[in-house]
């Protein structure tokens, strides 16, 4: 049986998600559901340098506490590809020549409407320090070798839902399990 929405209210909204209440007739009958949506898609990039490494960012977030992740951000209405090249550069310094779309994702599609893009770079180039680094929250730019990356997701240290994810698009892509 398809869902059905019977009515819908907003009740809350910022430049980011709007959250909105649906009276709904499910598989079980009439409810409410609460569905967070993103306002823009996200973007997530996986830089693969000359050796193999991945590019990874630490921080603390204010939800989940430390995590280390891909770089990643907001579209902001931008085109998936131009956010992407924009966030990478913005939290880590580095410019890519070569890029190619990994894939679609959705994030919590229990509960939410966020849309996501997975992004290759390659041909890595460091241009200077991060400017927006503070900004971002972002205390340290790592340099993980793939398969030590792909450790770190097993050992739990990386716990970030869709740098896993990311990861798992790379790994396919470039036949990389290990």
């Amino acid at each position: 049986m398809a869902w059905t929405t019977r009515s819908s209210r907003t009740v809350y909204e910022n430049r980011w998600i709007r959250v909105h209440e649906d009276e709904v007739t499910g598989p079980d009958g009439e409810g409410i559901y609460g569905v967070v949506q993103m306002q823009q898609p996200a973007v997530f990039v996986i830089a693969l340098d000359d050796r193999e490494r991945v590019c990874l960012v630490e921080l603390e977030r204010y939800t989940t506490g430390r995590s280390l992740e891909v770089p990643a951000g907001g579209s902001d209405g931008e085109d998936p590809l131009v956010a992407a090249q924009r966030e990478l550069h913005e939290e880590t310094g580095v410019t890519a020549a070569r890029w190619e779309h990994l894939g679609r994702m959705n994030a919590l599609n229990g509960i939410a409407v966020a849309p996501e893009h997975v992004f290759l770079a390659r041909d890595l180039r460091i241009t200077d320090a991060a400017v927006s680094q503070r900004e971002e929250g972002i205390e340290a730019v790592r340099w993980v070798p793939f398969a030590d990356a792909l450790d770190l997701v097993a050992d739990g240290t990386i716990s970030d839902g869709e740098t896993i994810a990311a990861l798992a698009f790379a790994g396919i892509r470039l036949h990389r399990f290990r």
